[in-house]
Order: structure tokens, then C-alpha cells, then sequence
């Protein structure tokens, strides 16, 4: 058995340890007996995502999701909806969030378009959100599980109907300190704030 993830732009988003979730992956499939492929696939590589078993991309500042943007925009964006319209599982932390979504508004007003995978919108406030955050998630099923890791955004995510809530906050922020969301899930797709990094975290997420 082997277990291939595929790590979106490792160089440029890998804010806060978010390589950690990549790691405890590997770890948690090698400690099972699975044998673990890793790819790191970079800006201006055409994938075929659907041959990965995960996907996984990290937080970053605006200056490296510009460059983001417009490699989905020209190379990767379609390539991805199939893989996750095949059912492929993608967590993406932070920015990549952000870019799953319709669009990311920056503090200047600048509008980089998502691929809009997730139904969800983000623009850059004031001030940043940042702290510990504690919410209360049912992914895992009909019992709430304690999800917690740590914020540091000025984006602010609002989720459309196409999308449901990873979890609601406990303590912390979570998508924009003012409706009590953190995260969205669409089919196996998780987008969230959590740095921590999150899935060492919370070993029932992983």
C-alpha cells in the first residue's frame, strides 16, 4: 500500500510549521505500514492531481499568493476543481484557503481571484486576528471534537451556501470574528485559519 500526497507550493506558503502537517502524514501512514510518496509540485507545473491521494497547500503573505493567483489562473485552477470533484481530499491552511475561494481582496483593494472550489469570499481589515483558537467541529461525525490551533490573519473568509463550516469558535476568531465560523469543508476539501500546525494538533483531524 502506498499513500501519495502531493505539497502545493512548498517554497512560498509554509507560514507557522504548516510543512508539520505534511510530516505528521508521512509519519502517521509510515507508522501503519504504508509506504509514503511526497511530490512538491511548484509554479508553472501542470499535475494530474486526481493521481494523488491528498492534497495539501500552507499559509502565505500576499506578495506569494499573487504569484499563486495567476498560476491557478493559467496552469493549475482546472486541474484541481476535477481532482476534487474526483473526491480527492485537499487542506489547505491560511492563504491557500483563501484561494480556494471566489476571490482574496487585499488591504489595498486589490482583488486576486480563487478558483472557487470553496464558496467562499475573503477581504483584508484593519486589524489582525491572531491567538489561540478553540472550536467545536462535527467532521468527525455526530460528536463534537475539540479543534484547536493557532490564528494570524487580517483576511476575513464568509462562507456561501455552497460551503459548510469546519467548525464553530469556542475562543479565537476563526473565519472573521464575527459569525463564530472557523474553516469550510466542500465534499473532502478543508480549508481553515489553524496554524499549529493543525493536524499534529488534533490527531483525530489527521
Amino acid at each position: 500500500m502506498r499513500l501519495e500526497i502531493c505539497h502545493l507550493y512548498p517554497d512560498l506558503m509554509n507560514l507557522y510549521g504548516d510543512r508539520g502537517n505534511v510530516i505528521a502524514l508521512s509519519r502517521r501512514a509510515e507508522w501503519r505500514g504504508i509506504e509514503v510518496g511526497l511530490t512538491a509540485v511548484g509554479l508553472g507545473e501542470a499535475v494530474d492531481f486526481t493521481a494523488f491521494d491528498i492534497l495539501f497547500m500552507g499559509g502565505g503573505q500576499d506578495k506569494e499568493q499573487r504569484l499563486i493567483c495567476e498560476d491557478f489562473q493559467r496552469v493549475k485552477g482546472g486541474a484541481l476543481a476535477e481532482a476534487v470533484e474526483d473526491g480527492v481530499p485537499f487542506l489547505a491552511i491560511c492563504g491557500g484557503y483563501q484561494l480556494l475561494g471566489r476571490f482574496y481582496e487585499t488591504g489595498t483593494g486589490e482583488r486576486l481571484p480563487g478558483i472557487g472550489i470553496l464558496d467562499v469570499e475573503t477581504r483584508a481589515g484593519r486589524k489582525r486576528m491572531i491567538g489561540n483558537v478553540v472550536a467545536g467541529s462535527l467532521l468527525a461525525g455526530q460528536e463534537t471534537r475539540t479543534l484547536v490551533g493557532f490564528e494570524n490573519h487580517s483576511g476575513r473568509t464568509y462562507l456561501g451556501p455552497g460551503v459548510r463550516p469546519l467548525a464553530e469558535v469556542l475562543v479565537g476568531h476563526g473565519n472573521n470574528g464575527e459569525d463564530g465560523t472557523e474553516g469550510a469543508v466542500y465534499r473532502n476539501v478543508v480549508g481553515t485559519y489553524l496554524h499549529g500546525s493543525v493536524l499534529p494538533k488534533n490527531p483525530w483531524l489527521a
